[in-house]
């Protein structure tokens, strides 16, 4: 049986259904274009034989997107109606049985995942953007890949490279994990409601060996925290509440190759990488 998409009458009167008023507390944007939720599902490059996991399905427009494929999809959704009704609509719309699994609950507290799904696709707001894409790149590491629709700036902001205005936080701590690039842009006519911001894909392939452990990942994300905490400051300046002074944090920067004149913005993740291995942080 062929999966039939949701269309924006569809997703009205699901909505309707269930009481369901988008809100800005859980970025509720819900897709109404069966286009873009086919572009989305392209970018990731879905294949009929993967498990994906999907953060936030919402009404299942995405969802019934990537089970067309053959996939299937465990889909991890916060609100306790959308995940009570998701399943009814998969079956609804022609999907086998068996193919999508929902889990009912907080995507920043999930840290098992049915079927041990290798891609993720998603649709999310930008206030829980970055804390949960991190979070699960860092808690199931057999995700091989990714697209992500969010915010414009969020998007800018993981692929960013070194040197560029927009480099922080979020581009080094996505880089631990592999390299990010921009997958896309979607039209904000899409959604309902309107959003008054752009929206891009943006996709990621883990590296296929960890880049360091997970304790020399608790380092290195400390150093750029506060590296980036005294943004535009000379890193011997910036790190030398870590390192005890800004003498002490100069000869650690020097022993991992590093110039104390440099600033935080400059570094790629290995070079953070290095310095978390040349001495433990305060």
């Amino acid at each position: 049986m062929t999966v039939s998409l949701l269309g924006a009458a569809d997703i009205r009167r699901l909505a309707a259904e269930l009481d369901v008023t988008p809100t800005k507390k859980l970025g509720q944007n819900f897709v109404v274009d069966a286009n873009t939720v086919r572009k989305i599902v392209q970018a990731a490059d879905v294949r009929p034989s993967e498990r994906v996991v999907e953060i936030g399905p919402g009404l299942g427009s995405l969802t019934l997107a990537i089970l067309e494929t053959g996939a299937s999809v465990t889909a991890v959704e916060i609100d306790h109606r959308l995940a009570a009704r998701l399943p009814q609509t998969a079956l609804d719309r022609g999907v086998p049985e068996g193919a999508l699994t929902v889990v009912d609950a907080d995507a920043m507290r999930v840290t098992t995942l049915p079927g041990e799904p290798t891609v993720l696709v998603a649709n999310l707001p930008y206030n829980v953007s970055v804390p949960v894409l991190l979070h699960f790149l860092e808690t199931f590491p057999y995700l091989e890949r990714g697209v992500v629709m969010v915010q414009a700036e969020v998007a800018e902001r993981l692929a960013a490279k070194p040197g560029s205005k927009i480099y922080g936080t979020p581009s080094v701590k996505a880089a631990w994990y592999g390299p990010w690039k921009l997958s896309g842009t979607v039209s904000r006519q899409v959604f309902w409601p309107v959003p008054n911001v752009d929206s891009l894909l943006v996709g990621f392939h883990r590296d296929p060996q960890p880049r360091g452990s997970e304790e020399e990942r608790r380092r290195t994300f400390a150093i750029v925290d506060a590296a980036f905490n005294q943004r535009r400051k000379m890193l011997r300046q910036a790190l030398s509440g870590i390192f005890g002074s800004s003498a002490e944090a100069s000869a650690v920067l020097e022993s991992a190759g590093v110039a104390p004149t440099a600033r935080g913005e400059d570094l790629t993740v290995d070079d953070y990488h290095r310095i978390a291995l040349v001495a433990p942080v305060a």
